[in-house]
């Protein structure tokens, strides 16, 4: 009976520490364990290739990526965290997330050592809020689906259509702000995603 009694505690030991020490940083530094993951196995899968792929697109872009720039996926949604020397490496890296097979979505939280100029930031932030206006009060748009950038008059607009005619609507509104010098566009259409239904 004592045997029995050891080799039951020793099995659930033995369980108990694969469940909880297969465990990932989380996005904001907690450990979460892979027991409580809501994703299925093969979603973590999948968020694994996408996040080991975006990685080595950032990387051979520049390795001095490797220890300022951070990523992680969850259910195709892309986080990015870290500190870049200009703003068009920050649009950049935003793009390459983009254009990572299956992304749903892409949040890019990279900050920008470069010197603040306030001046050309209130305009750069002028139009980007008038472009994020017009694509709200446009019913033909999915505002939400769309990530806008701009920096010295040149918008950067990144997201996921629904048909290429809404694609179209967005890059026509972006081009009708006042002052835009060039729009660049990283517009995916959605059935072109890889997009996982429950």
């Amino acid at each position: 009976m004592k045997n029995r009694l050891l080799i039951i505690t020793l099995i659930g030991f033995f369980l108990s520490s694969c469940a909880t020490g297969v465990g990932s940083k989380g996005l904001f530094g907690t450990g979460v364990s892979i027991a409580l993951d809501p994703r299925t196995v093969g979603t973590q899968i999948d968020d694994s290739i996408m996040q080991k792929s975006i990685t080595a697109k950032i990387l051979s872009k520049d390795k001095k990526y490797f220890l300022s720039v951070k990523t992680k996926v969850l259910d195709g949604r892309i986080y990015i965290t870290g500190k870049v020397d200009a703003p068009d490496e920050k649009l950049y890296i935003t793009k390459l997330a983009w254009e990572t097979k299956g992304a749903r979505s892409v949040r890019n939280d990279i900050k920008i050592k470069e010197e603040f100029n306030f001046s050309q930031s209130a305009k750069d932030i002028l139009i980007t809020s008038q472009l994020r206006t017009a694509l709200i009060i446009n019913k033909n748009v999915k505002a939400t689906n769309y990530q806008i950038d701009t920096y010295k008059k040149i918008i950067y607009i990144y997201g996921i259509a629904l048909t290429d005619e809404e694609k179209e609507l967005v890059i026509s509104e972006a081009k009708e702000i006042l002052d835009v010098q060039n729009v660049i566009a990283s517009i995916l259409l959605v059935e072109d995603l890889r997009i996982q239904r429950e």
